[in-house]
């Protein structure tokens, strides 16, 4: 079981001796409850939706961790995920994956395996290896996954985690060769990729002008509370204790 937070500190954990009371057993069990209803899983976890941001991460690393997390109890949404990373060039990822295509089911290919092309997709699928997808467990921890390609609507004002754990720039050897999940998937046969890409130069954009917006934004409050402070003098001392 991890004990290891990917995304935020550990909890603290407090120890449960096995001799004491029945009264204090109760309580401490009523306690274990209300604990479980703000932390989910065992690495200290709240039980809000967490939004991580995909880009630069290992394809492998990102999967088993989420994975883990997912069967905790723990709501993940993932977003960027063209831009996972796989260790090995872009030739030898494509030859695995047209391999992988050949892998059917003569009589009838509708039956499976499907071969996913979107991104999104593919990071789901290396998910639900990892999960017991086939009980109600592992369906249930699936169906707290949520995968896209960029960034939409909803989660592009919230605040986005990484997962230092399967970052490429600390996992992967200096000089290796990698490519991105998104190139892979436009050689294979999804066709979005230059829509994804425009999209998120546009919201890069609407990203920067609300910035700007803030930082000037910030500049005329703190000059307004200069001049307040000023203005204020002796006063200012009164309205200081209540937080004014």
């Amino acid at each position: 079981m991890r004990t290891k937070n990917p995304f935020i500190n550990v909890a603290d954990k407090t120890l449960i001796l096995p001799f004491i009371s029945l009264e204090r057993k109760k309580k401490k069990k009523t306690q274990q409850q209300q604990l479980r209803k703000k932390m989910v899983s065992g690495s200290g976890i709240c039980a809000k939706r967490v939004v991580v941001d995909a880009r630069h991460h290992m394809l492998g690393r990102l999967a088993s961790i989420l994975a883990k997390e997912l069967l905790n109890g723990q709501k993940v949404v993932v977003v960027r995920c063209e831009e996972i990373c796989m260790s090995g060039g872009l030739v030898r990822q494509k030859m695995k994956y047209m391999r992988f295509l050949r892998k059917r089911m003569n009589t009838k290919p509708s039956h499976g395996p499907i071969h996913f092309r979107a991104p999104a997709k593919i990071l789901w699928r290396t998910i639900r290896g990892m999960i017991p997808h086939k009980t109600k467990r592992g369906a249930a921890a699936l169906a707290r996954l949520k995968a896209y390609e960029g960034i939409p609507a909803p989660y592009d004002k919230i605040k986005r985690m990484v997962i230092p754990d399967a970052l490429k720039v600390l996992r992967l050897q200096k000089g290796h060769k990698y490519c991105l999940l998104g190139k892979l998937s436009s050689e294979v046969g999804w066709n979005h990729y230059d829509t994804i890409k425009e999209l998120e130069r546009k919201r890069k954009e609407r990203a920067q002008v609300a910035y700007e917006r803030r930082k000037q934004l910030t500049k005329l409050r703190v000059k307004a509370e200069k001049v307040a402070e000023e203005k204020l003098g002796t006063q200012l001392e009164v309205i200081s204790p209540i937080k004014y």
